[in-house]
This record gives structure tokens, C-alpha cells and sequence, in this order.
């Protein structure tokens, strides 16, 4: 398994004094899985985009269900086999409806942060055998490029501080308790393994310790 070197002070000082983002727009979104409030951000260094699907009234003084969810352009939207991201998507957005509460921040950061064409390079990489992690590490990346600073203030500017947090990924649960996001609740989002992600689910159980 990857060891990541933990910096909680720093970053939970990030999160609460440093904005890294504003806000450009809130409408109301329907979808299959019922009416949300959408608030969406960009950065004003890097460009990047992120949304807010909130359902219901989450206070603070409420433990909110949850889902921090990297985009995933082939898993969430043309519906690949060789990820779990989209099955992971659907899930957490069926659960809020279950609930009628909860908020998904959808964040800009594809391929665990190095992008939709480093992905596909990434891909090429793994048609040839190399896995997940080591395909990243081939590009001269890291195993996970991904930062979930915008996604912890956001939660604090939504008024949340505490989360039943919808993942498999141990670091990421790890990542938002250190910018100050209090973690009541882990709740795996297990996926039914298919013919083309096994092997990448191995990877994430055995290298990344994911819980599934």
C-alpha cells in the first residue's frame, strides 16, 4: 500500500483562512434522482470547475451524507467498463434521494488530478500491462494527484462541518479530516466487479488500500 506523509495542521489552516475558489452561479437542477440546489465555483489560478448538488436543508449541527467525487469523463458520462467511477456516481446520488438530504461536490480532477489525456496515455500504459499505479508513476506523475482543499471549504461555506462520508478511498477520508472535516461515517460504495476492472479493483484494494 502507498504511505502519504500527513500535514494536518497546515492543511487544516488551508482550508479555513485560504479560499482557493469563488462562486459564479446557483440554480436548481431536476434529475432522476430528484431536485437539486447546484452552486458552482471555479479557481481563479488553474481554471478549474466544481459543482455543489445539495439536497434538503444540511445544517451544522447535522452529520450530512456525502460524496466528494472526482470527474471522470469515461466512467461518468460514456459509461466505461474499466473504472467504477460512474457505478460510484450513481450510487451516492440514489442514496441522497433515499435520504432526501445530502450534497455531492463534483470536483475537476480526472484521472486522480493528471487529466483526461494523461488518462488516456495512462490507459495506453495498461493495455500494455502496467497497472493503475504504476502507469501514473510511468508518466512521471504521482500515484494520486488530486487535492481536496475547494471540496473541504466549500462543505464549510455550505454550512457543514460534519459528514457521513460516502467513499472507498481511505485517503480521501483521511484528506478532509485534515482540513477540518469531522468524519462520523465511512460508507463503502461497493461496485459489482466486471470482466474489464477487475484488475484495476485489485490494484485499488492491494496498492491504494480502497475497501472493497
Amino acid at each position: 500500500m502507498v504511505n502519504f506523509v500527513s500535514n494536518a495542521p497546515i492543511n487544516e489552516h488551508r482550508a479555513m483562512h485560504q479560499p482557493d475558489y469563488i462562486k459564479v452561479a446557483e440554480t436548481v437542477l431536476p434529475t432522476l434522482y430528484g431536485e437539486f440546489r447546484v452552486l458552482a465555483f471555479t479557481t481563479p489560478v488553474g481554471g478549474r470547475d466544481y459543482l455543489a448538488l445539495v439536497m434538503g436543508n444540511p445544517s451544522p449541527d447535522k452529520s450530512v451524507l456525502c460524496r466528494v467525487h472526482s470527474s471522470c469523463v469515461t466512467g461518468d458520462l460514456l459509461g466505461s467498463l474499466r473504472c467504477d467511477c460512474g457505478d460510484q456516481l450513481q450510487l451516492s446520488l440514489k442514496a441522497i434521494q433515499e435520504a432526501k438530504e445530502g450534497v455531492l461536490i463534483y470536483l475537476e480532477q480526472e484521472g486522480r488530478g493528471i487529466g483526461l489525456i494523461n488518462k488516456m496515455r495512462a490507459y495506453e500504459l495498461q493495455d500494455q500491462g502496467l497497472d493503475t499505479v504504476d502507469a501514473n508513476l510511468a508518466l512521471g506523475f504521482k500515484v494520486d494527484e488530486r487535492d481536496y482543499l475547494v471540496a473541504c471549504q466549500i462543505l464549510v461555506d455550505l454550512g457543514i462541518k460534519k459528514i457521513r462520508l460516502m467513499t472507498n478511498n481511505p485517503e480521501k477520508h483521511t484528506a478532509l479530516t485534515e482540513f477540518g472535516i469531522e468524519v462520523v461515517e465511512v460508507i463503502p460504495l461497493r461496485t459489482k466487479p466486471n470482466s474489464h476492472n477487475q484488475n484495476y479493483l485489485k490494484t485499488k484494494r492491494e496498492k491504494l488500500g480502497h475497501a472493497l
